[in-house]
Protein backbone atom coordinates (compact mmCIF):
# COMPACT_ATOMS: atom_id res chain seq x y z
CA UNK A 1 0.00 0.00 0.00
CA UNK A 2 1.63 3.45 -1.02
CA UNK A 3 -0.12 5.45 1.97
CA UNK A 4 1.53 2.84 4.30
CA UNK A 5 4.72 3.47 2.61
CA UNK A 6 5.01 6.79 2.42
CA UNK A 7 4.10 7.22 6.13
CA UNK A 8 7.05 4.78 6.96
CA UNK A 9 9.66 6.74 4.35
CA UNK A 10 8.31 9.94 6.13
CA UNK A 11 8.32 8.72 9.94
CA UNK A 12 11.29 5.82 9.88
CA UNK A 13 14.17 6.61 6.91
CA UNK A 14 17.42 5.39 6.28
CA UNK A 15 21.28 5.87 5.29
CA UNK A 16 24.03 4.69 2.99
CA UNK A 17 27.94 5.03 2.49
CA UNK A 18 29.30 3.86 -0.17
CA UNK A 19 31.97 1.32 -0.38
CA UNK A 20 35.42 1.88 -1.47
CA UNK A 21 36.93 4.16 -3.86
CA UNK A 22 36.55 7.57 -4.55
CA UNK A 23 33.07 7.40 -2.75
CA UNK A 24 34.19 6.40 0.84
CA UNK A 25 32.07 8.57 3.20
CA UNK A 26 34.54 10.88 4.87
CA UNK A 27 34.05 13.06 7.61
CA UNK A 28 35.33 16.07 5.32
CA UNK A 29 32.11 16.01 2.74
CA UNK A 30 30.02 16.69 5.96
CA UNK A 31 31.31 20.47 5.55
CA UNK A 32 31.42 20.45 1.37
CA UNK A 33 27.95 18.83 1.26
CA UNK A 34 25.71 20.50 -0.93
CA UNK A 35 22.51 19.00 -0.20
CA UNK A 36 23.31 19.22 3.66
CA UNK A 37 23.55 15.13 3.88
CA UNK A 38 26.42 14.16 2.80
CA UNK A 39 25.07 10.21 1.78
CA UNK A 40 22.68 11.86 -0.73
CA UNK A 41 25.62 13.76 -2.41
CA UNK A 42 27.51 10.17 -2.46
CA UNK A 43 24.30 9.32 -4.38
CA UNK A 44 24.04 12.06 -6.71
CA UNK A 45 27.61 11.78 -7.28
CA UNK A 46 27.73 7.76 -8.18
CA UNK A 47 24.69 8.31 -10.71
CA UNK A 48 26.63 11.14 -12.54
CA UNK A 49 29.98 8.99 -12.50
CA UNK A 50 27.92 6.25 -14.17
CA UNK A 51 29.34 3.99 -11.17
CA UNK A 52 26.20 1.03 -11.10
CA UNK A 53 28.32 -0.49 -8.19
CA UNK A 54 28.73 2.60 -5.67
CA UNK A 55 25.21 3.57 -6.60
CA UNK A 56 23.48 -0.21 -5.66
CA UNK A 57 25.74 -0.21 -2.27
CA UNK A 58 24.11 2.73 -1.02
CA UNK A 59 20.53 0.71 -1.02
CA UNK A 60 20.11 -1.53 1.97
CA UNK A 61 19.62 -5.07 1.67
CA UNK A 62 18.71 -5.80 5.12
CA UNK A 63 16.16 -4.95 5.10
CA UNK A 64 15.29 -4.52 1.86
CA UNK A 65 15.00 -0.66 0.63
CA UNK A 66 11.22 -0.15 -0.44
CA UNK A 67 11.10 1.52 -3.72
CA UNK A 68 8.01 3.02 -4.98
CA UNK A 69 8.44 4.29 -8.94
CA UNK A 70 5.24 6.49 -10.31
CA UNK A 71 2.72 4.64 -7.75
CA UNK A 72 3.91 1.19 -8.44
CA UNK A 73 5.69 -1.05 -6.37
CA UNK A 74 10.10 -1.57 -7.50
CA UNK A 75 12.80 -2.09 -5.94
CA UNK A 76 16.48 -1.04 -5.35
CA UNK A 77 18.26 -2.99 -8.61
CA UNK A 78 14.96 -0.87 -10.50
CA UNK A 79 15.94 1.96 -9.05
CA UNK A 80 19.24 2.09 -9.46
CA UNK A 81 18.14 0.43 -13.16
CA UNK A 82 15.86 4.03 -13.63
CA UNK A 83 18.93 6.76 -12.30
CA UNK A 84 21.72 5.09 -14.40
CA UNK A 85 19.70 4.42 -17.81
CA UNK A 86 19.43 8.37 -17.87
CA UNK A 87 23.39 8.78 -18.73
CA UNK A 88 23.53 12.25 -16.36
CA UNK A 89 25.88 14.36 -17.44
CA UNK A 90 24.74 16.49 -14.73
CA UNK A 91 22.21 16.64 -12.09
CA UNK A 92 20.23 19.74 -9.99
CA UNK A 93 18.55 19.18 -6.90
CA UNK A 94 16.21 21.37 -4.96
CA UNK A 95 15.84 20.28 -1.54
CA UNK A 96 11.91 20.49 -0.51
CA UNK A 97 11.80 19.02 3.01
CA UNK A 98 14.88 17.55 5.24
CA UNK A 99 13.74 15.80 8.10
CA UNK A 100 16.22 14.56 10.79
CA UNK A 101 15.97 12.05 13.80
CA UNK A 102 18.62 10.13 15.70
CA UNK A 103 20.18 7.57 12.96
CA UNK A 104 17.64 8.39 10.73
CA UNK A 105 17.12 10.87 7.59
CA UNK A 106 13.99 12.09 5.92
CA UNK A 107 14.60 13.79 1.93
CA UNK A 108 11.52 14.90 -0.23
CA UNK A 109 13.63 16.72 -3.62
CA UNK A 110 13.06 17.85 -7.41
CA UNK A 111 15.65 16.54 -9.48
CA UNK A 112 16.93 18.24 -12.52
CA UNK A 113 18.76 15.83 -14.70
CA UNK A 114 20.62 16.92 -17.50
CA UNK A 115 20.65 13.72 -20.49
CA UNK A 116 21.84 15.28 -23.41
CA UNK A 117 24.21 17.57 -24.63
CA UNK A 118 22.53 20.38 -25.99
CA UNK A 119 20.82 21.10 -22.26
CA UNK A 120 17.99 18.30 -22.57
CA UNK A 121 16.81 17.60 -18.68
CA UNK A 122 14.25 14.90 -17.28
CA UNK A 123 12.41 16.42 -14.21
CA UNK A 124 12.21 13.61 -11.10
CA UNK A 125 10.76 14.15 -7.54
CA UNK A 126 11.64 11.24 -4.75
CA UNK A 127 11.04 11.36 -1.25
CA UNK A 128 13.59 9.13 0.14
CA UNK A 129 14.40 7.29 3.89
CA UNK A 130 17.45 6.94 5.11
CA UNK A 131 19.09 4.90 7.92
CA UNK A 132 22.33 4.57 9.59
CA UNK A 133 22.83 0.72 9.88
CA UNK A 134 26.24 0.83 11.84
CA UNK A 135 28.96 3.39 11.03
CA UNK A 136 26.92 3.56 7.40
CA UNK A 137 24.12 5.45 5.90
CA UNK A 138 21.98 3.39 3.50
CA UNK A 139 18.62 4.67 1.40
CA UNK A 140 15.63 2.05 3.35
CA UNK A 141 13.01 3.43 1.05
CA UNK A 142 12.51 5.77 -2.21
CA UNK A 143 8.68 7.06 -3.65
CA UNK A 144 9.67 8.81 -7.11
CA UNK A 145 8.16 10.10 -9.73
CA UNK A 146 9.38 10.65 -13.29
CA UNK A 147 8.68 13.52 -15.20
CA UNK A 148 5.23 14.91 -13.02
CA UNK A 149 2.38 16.55 -14.78
CA UNK A 150 1.69 18.82 -12.13
CA UNK A 151 3.81 21.49 -10.45
CA UNK A 152 5.52 20.23 -7.60
CA UNK A 153 6.11 22.36 -4.62
CA UNK A 154 9.59 23.48 -3.97
CA UNK A 155 8.68 23.53 -0.11
CA UNK A 156 6.32 22.54 2.44
CA UNK A 157 5.62 25.90 4.22
CA UNK A 158 2.27 26.28 3.39
CA UNK A 159 -0.34 25.99 6.05
CA UNK A 160 -3.07 24.16 4.62
CA UNK A 161 -3.99 22.85 7.76
CA UNK A 162 -4.17 25.05 10.62
CA UNK A 163 -3.51 22.95 14.19
CA UNK A 164 -6.09 25.20 15.49
CA UNK A 165 -8.62 25.07 13.02
CA UNK A 166 -12.08 24.01 13.71
CA UNK A 167 -13.18 21.84 11.27
CA UNK A 168 -16.78 21.45 11.75
CA UNK A 169 -17.25 24.97 11.79
CA UNK A 170 -15.89 25.70 8.90
CA UNK A 171 -17.91 23.20 6.57
CA UNK A 172 -20.67 24.74 8.21
CA UNK A 173 -19.85 28.38 7.20
CA UNK A 174 -18.91 26.68 3.74
CA UNK A 175 -22.74 25.00 3.80
CA UNK A 176 -24.08 28.34 4.13
CA UNK A 177 -21.98 30.04 1.28
CA UNK A 178 -22.48 27.31 -0.92
CA UNK A 179 -26.77 27.37 -0.59
CA UNK A 180 -26.68 30.96 -1.55
CA UNK A 181 -23.69 30.46 -4.62
CA UNK A 182 -25.03 27.31 -6.05
CA UNK A 183 -22.21 25.86 -4.83
CA UNK A 184 -21.23 22.40 -3.46
CA UNK A 185 -18.29 21.60 -0.85
CA UNK A 186 -15.30 20.01 -1.55
CA UNK A 187 -13.72 18.46 1.91
CA UNK A 188 -9.96 17.40 1.34
CA UNK A 189 -8.52 15.69 4.13
CA UNK A 190 -4.78 15.60 4.95
CA UNK A 191 -1.84 17.22 6.51
CA UNK A 192 0.71 19.79 6.36
CA UNK A 193 3.24 17.04 6.18
CA UNK A 194 1.82 15.23 3.23
CA UNK A 195 3.80 16.19 0.24
CA UNK A 196 0.68 15.27 -2.15
CA UNK A 197 -1.40 17.78 -0.24
CA UNK A 198 1.05 20.62 -1.36
CA UNK A 199 1.06 18.90 -5.03
CA UNK A 200 -3.06 19.28 -4.95
CA UNK A 201 -3.35 22.67 -3.73
CA UNK A 202 -1.05 24.06 -6.28
CA UNK A 203 -2.91 22.06 -9.11
CA UNK A 204 -6.54 23.88 -6.91
CA UNK A 205 -5.11 27.09 -8.22
CA UNK A 206 -4.25 26.18 -11.98
CA UNK A 207 -5.39 29.37 -14.09
CA UNK A 208 -7.14 26.38 -16.65
CA UNK A 209 -8.97 24.98 -12.95
CA UNK A 210 -10.30 28.47 -12.01
CA UNK A 211 -13.56 27.94 -13.64
CA UNK A 212 -14.25 24.40 -12.10
CA UNK A 213 -12.71 25.30 -8.64
CA UNK A 214 -15.32 28.42 -8.57
CA UNK A 215 -18.40 25.70 -8.21
CA UNK A 216 -16.62 24.63 -5.04
CA UNK A 217 -16.16 25.47 -1.18
CA UNK A 218 -13.02 23.83 -0.18
CA UNK A 219 -12.36 23.06 3.03
CA UNK A 220 -9.19 21.22 4.20
CA UNK A 221 -9.55 19.17 7.26
CA UNK A 222 -6.41 17.87 9.04
CA UNK A 223 -6.07 14.99 9.89
CA UNK A 224 -2.94 15.82 12.58
CA UNK A 225 0.56 13.90 12.94
CA UNK A 226 -1.32 10.88 13.61
CA UNK A 227 -3.37 10.70 11.40
CA UNK A 228 -6.30 10.33 13.88
CA UNK A 229 -7.95 13.81 14.23
CA UNK A 230 -10.92 14.61 12.84
CA UNK A 231 -11.60 11.14 12.85
CA UNK A 232 -14.88 11.61 13.12
CA UNK A 233 -15.26 13.92 10.62
CA UNK A 234 -13.97 11.77 8.23
CA UNK A 235 -16.30 8.90 9.28
CA UNK A 236 -19.60 11.53 8.87
CA UNK A 237 -18.71 12.24 5.49
CA UNK A 238 -17.99 8.70 4.35
CA UNK A 239 -14.42 9.20 4.00
CA UNK A 240 -11.56 5.98 5.20
CA UNK A 241 -8.03 7.44 5.22
CA UNK A 242 -6.47 4.45 5.57
CA UNK A 243 -5.64 4.59 1.76
CA UNK A 244 -3.46 7.73 2.00
CA UNK A 245 -4.03 11.50 1.84
CA UNK A 246 -4.94 13.74 0.30
CA UNK A 247 -8.99 12.15 0.26
CA UNK A 248 -11.70 14.31 -1.07
CA UNK A 249 -15.46 13.97 -0.58
CA UNK A 250 -17.81 16.43 -2.02
CA UNK A 251 -20.78 17.45 -0.36
CA UNK A 252 -24.01 19.27 -1.36
CA UNK A 253 -24.41 22.06 0.75
CA UNK A 254 -26.88 20.39 3.71
CA UNK A 255 -24.36 18.60 4.29
CA UNK A 256 -25.09 15.40 1.93
CA UNK A 257 -22.31 13.63 0.45
CA UNK A 258 -22.50 13.53 -3.11
CA UNK A 259 -19.01 10.98 -3.53
CA UNK A 260 -16.31 10.47 -1.23
CA UNK A 261 -12.70 8.52 -2.33
CA UNK A 262 -12.56 5.32 -0.94
CA UNK A 263 -9.43 3.62 -2.20
CA UNK A 264 -6.90 6.24 -1.96
CA UNK A 265 -7.07 7.89 -5.65
CA UNK A 266 -5.62 11.15 -4.97
CA UNK A 267 -3.00 9.91 -2.55
CA UNK A 268 -0.46 9.71 -5.04
CA UNK A 269 -1.14 13.28 -6.29
CA UNK A 270 2.65 13.99 -7.47
CA UNK A 271 2.06 11.49 -10.43
CA UNK A 272 -1.58 12.87 -11.78
CA UNK A 273 -2.86 14.44 -14.91
CA UNK A 274 -4.19 17.68 -14.66
CA UNK A 275 -7.01 16.04 -16.99
CA UNK A 276 -7.37 13.40 -14.24
CA UNK A 277 -7.95 16.66 -11.92
CA UNK A 278 -10.24 18.16 -14.07
CA UNK A 279 -12.47 15.11 -14.96
CA UNK A 280 -13.09 14.57 -11.16
CA UNK A 281 -14.13 18.22 -10.32
CA UNK A 282 -15.81 18.40 -13.45
CA UNK A 283 -18.17 15.26 -12.91
CA UNK A 284 -19.39 16.30 -9.77
CA UNK A 285 -19.70 20.29 -9.55
CA UNK A 286 -23.35 21.28 -10.21
CA UNK A 287 -24.72 22.86 -13.36
CA UNK A 288 -24.78 26.17 -13.76
CA UNK A 289 -28.07 27.54 -13.33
Amino acid sequence: MIGYFRYMVVLVVTSVAMLGGQYVLAQAMAADSTTGFPPLDQWKAAIVAGDAAALKALYSTDPAAQVQANGGAANADADVNFWLSLKARGMKLEIVRMKERPDAESIIFKAEVQTGPNGETMNVTDAQGWRKQGEQWRLVGAERTDAPHLKQPSDMKKDLYPADADARAEIKKAEDKAAKEHQRILLVFGANWCYDCHVLDLAFHRPDFASVMAGYEVVHVDIGLDGKKNGDVAKQFDTPLDKGIPALAVVEADGKVVVSQKNGEFEDARSLTPEVLLEFLNKWKLEAR
